[in-house]
């Protein structure tokens, strides 16, 4: 659905918050509950779905009719979609997930092959004069590749692997006029986890190595071929995982777009934060309500600040627990994306405020045109915290349209 001054920006949830991996059963969601949204939040307007496909879901629908019948349906109930979530590539519901929702990695031909029937999809959904984002991995997982030149390695047949991407989006685009990006989103512990790390990728590896690539295959200027890959490779801004570095919205915003690296996607999940007390009745307390976070589904990233600013980090919230009573930091921040229309948790809190401050710098500038709302966590929330799913998507939603 389209919000903002004149309808700028498209709004939508991600259906990664779904079970299922299979084409069927994305159908069977996607039947059961966007018809639904739709009447509650969009009756008169068209409503966009943000797509979440899984490799096996992706090459079903690529089979037979498939995708005609899924555009036949599109059009029957007045949706469209604009934004693919190509983040994880296998199961991501009622399996141990942690670090293997990287895998494959960008390093790996598995990631490239996904991430191609991931762009024909789109470029045969999207909407005539609409733009088409694909979210995924920052690269690879920091923590697989432990010396400096292992890493390099890595990054360098990452950049290789993207612009084998890009250069195919240039061709769908030449082919259809349809502008597709693949759009990096860094989190905590990811090749690429913060602003710095973006540029530095960009500029020192992406632009020259993936640029000379481009240039070559294509015949073209390297100024030409770093122009395309701007345009193709974008970053997905989630305002959890940023939130969760510290880093503030509108720092990251300035020094992006100073870089010229554009944001094609930015999603809409809260963290949750604490600040530590200093007694240790206090900090137990605190230990006890953070337990029922630690689960064993999904990575939950911790960074903590210390008083003169600097910052420590922990690989999950499960490694993390033991030392909440001992660390000298004043606050911990870890990567749970809990409901965005809550602010408080009794002594724990979230990092709304940092969604607030993104939409109001979309109020200011046109930084980004596509929203996905992005609570996946609601199967493995606390008990107290589990509401009727519809009930809460649609609060979400109202949350954002009345903060926009």
């Amino acid at each position: 659905m389209k919000i903002g001054t004149n309808g700028s920006f498209h709004l939508t949830y991600c259906t990664n918050i779904h079970p299922g991996e299979t084409w069927d059963e994305v159908l069977s969601n996607l039947q059961q509950y966007l018809p639904i949204l739709k009447t509650r939040l969009s009756p008169q307007a068209s409503f966009g779905i943000g797509l979440r496909l899984a490799d096996i879901a992706a090459r079903e629908l690529l089979t037979g009719d498939n995708l005609a019948q899924f555009q036949d349906w599109l059009n029957q109930q007045d949706l469209y979609v604009f934004t693919l979530n190509g983040f994880p590539y296998g199961g991501f519901h009622q399996q141990v997930v942690k670090d293997q929702v990287y895998a494959p990695d960008w390093s790996k031909l598995e990631r490239v092959e996904y991430t191609l029937r991931l762009a024909r999809i789109l470029a045969a959904l999207l909407p005539a004069g609409m733009e088409g984002s694909i979210s995924t991995v920052p690269l690879s997982y920091k923590p697989w590749w432990k010396t400096d030149t292992a890493r390099e390695s890595v990054i360098s047949q990452c950049s290789l692997n993207l612009t084998t991407v890009a250069a195919e989006m240039v061709r769908i685009r030449e082919e259809t006029g349809k502008l597709l990006h693949i759009d990096l989103e860094p989190e905590p512990d990811g090749l690429i986890e913060n602003a710095a790390e973006v540029i530095d990728f960009f500029q020192n590896w992406l632009l020259p190595q993936g640029g000379a690539y481009l240039a070559q295959h294509q015949g073209i200027s390297l100024d030409s071929a770093a122009s395309l890959l701007r345009e193709h490779v974008q970053i997905c801004y989630d305002t959890c995982h940023f939130a969760v570095e510290y880093e503030e919205p509108a720092s990251v915003f300035a020094q992006l777009q100073a870089a010229g690296i554009r944001i094609g996607k930015i999603q809409l999940s809260a963290a949750l934060q604490m600040q530590l007390p200093d007694d240790l009745p206090g900090r137990q307390l605190l230990r006890e309500r953070l337990s029922p976070f630690a689960e064993s589904t999904y990575l939950h990233q911790v960074i903590e600040r210390h008083s003169d600013g600097s910052l420590s980090h922990y690989p999950d919230l499960l490694s993390a627990l033991p030392y909440l009573e001992q660390t000298q930091a004043t606050e911990w921040r870890t990567h749970f994306h809990v409901p965005i229309f809550i602010r408080d948790y009794q002594i724990l809190q979230s990092t709304q405020e940092d969604i607030v401050s993104v939409l109001k710098l979309l109020q200011e500038h046109d930084h980004c045109k596509h929203l996905e709302i992005e609570t996946y966590t609601w199967g493995v929330l606390p008990a107290e915290m589990k509401l009727d799913i519809l009930a809460s998507i649609q609060r979400e939603y109202e949350w954002v349209m009345s903060n926009e």
